[in-house]
């Protein structure tokens, strides 16, 4: 893996979608049905590459490293892959992006609690348990490589962070079991979609909801934005 330099970047443009092309393709490194749903909206074509990244949380790392972390490894590896996949004549600069997101019970706390996808539905049920009838996080982090092929030790990745608050209603057994049946938790952080059934269940939302279906719209255009005026710059 290309060991990249990392910015990370408060974004404050107002404008959603450069009407500016790209200068540089994009490449999506994620195999989510839901990201890459997510990043069409922002009206610019893109590949899709599947590195692949452990996702392990160390005991001592907090929620906002660690989800920072894999999307920044996401994208970093994606990179890497995304060059052995170019033929021998590409020479086409390519800006590669990562994205995870988890659900945290007690967020910035001593205490908080990282919720990622269920093992199986006793480790569901535990989940569930513990958002009924309060108020978790959301946090998704992006990150963006500016990747050279010809010149990988030039990459540089910027990287940001949603922070979004959603509450539960509270949530009876056969709830729960009812939506684990469904088969719509199993494959989510947190145990939940909150695009699909479990919809119902949220009472209020405080940030970002496109964020917590799993890539911020506005904040990835910005992050593309920033990263292309700065390749942009570099250029000049």
């Amino acid at each position: 893996m290309v060991s990249n330099n990392v910015v990370f970047s408060n974004l404050v443009s107002n404008n959603l979608v450069s009407n500016k092309p790209a200068a540089w393709p994009l490449v999506l490194a994620s195999g989510s049905p839901r990201r890459a749903e997510l990043l069409q909206l922002l009206g610019r074509p893109f590949q899709v590459v599947l590195p692949q990244v452990p996702e392990q949380r160390t005991p001592s790392e907090s929620a906002a490293a660690y989800v920072q972390r894999l999307a920044i490894s996401k994208a970093e590896a994606g990179a890497t892959l995304w060059r052995t996949k170019a033929t021998a004549n590409t020479t086409t600069n390519s800006l590669v992006l990562g994205s995870d997101t988890v659900v945290v019970v007690g967020y910035a706390q001593a205490h908080e609690q990282v919720l990622e996808k269920p093992r199986d539905f006793a480790d569901f049920q535990r989940m569930m348990q513990l958002l009924s009838d309060t108020t978790h996080t959301v946090l998704t982090a992006v990150a963006v490589t500016q990747s050279a092929p010809l010149e990988p030790t030039t990459d540089v990745t910027m990287a940001t962070m949603v922070a979004t608050e959603v509450s539960f209603k509270a949530l009876s057994e056969g709830e729960i079991a009812a939506y684990w049946a469904s088969g719509e938790p199993q494959d989510k952080a947190g145990g939940y979609g909150i695009q699909g059934l479990a919809g119902r269940f949220v009472t209020h939302l405080q940030g970002s909801y496109f964020a917590v279906v799993g890539l911020p719209l506005y904040e990835t255009a910005e992050l593309l934005t920033r990263v292309e005026t700065q390749q942009a710059g570099g250029q000049q």
